[in-house]
């Protein structure tokens, strides 16, 4: 196993947030799958910070 970091922006309008929930579109279960298409492998996310129904997320800052 190894990591990966990532840097994503995203609009949240239609999505139910960022953490995963049963039956409803969110952002981490949306990337895991897109994910889990491209490899062939079961991902599992771990965020820094998530956000709430309806919300977008900016990079906030260029420095790593």
């Amino acid at each position: 196993m190894r990591n990966i970091k990532l840097v994503i922006e995203y609009d949240g309008t239609k999505f139910n947030g960022w953490q995963k929930q049963p039956n409803k579109l969110n952002i981490q279960g949306e990337i895991e799958r897109a994910i889990g298409e491209l490899t062939g492998e079961e991902i599992n996310l771990i965020a820094s910070g998530r956000t709430d129904a309806g919300v977008n997320a900016l990079r906030a800052s260029s420095k790593f």
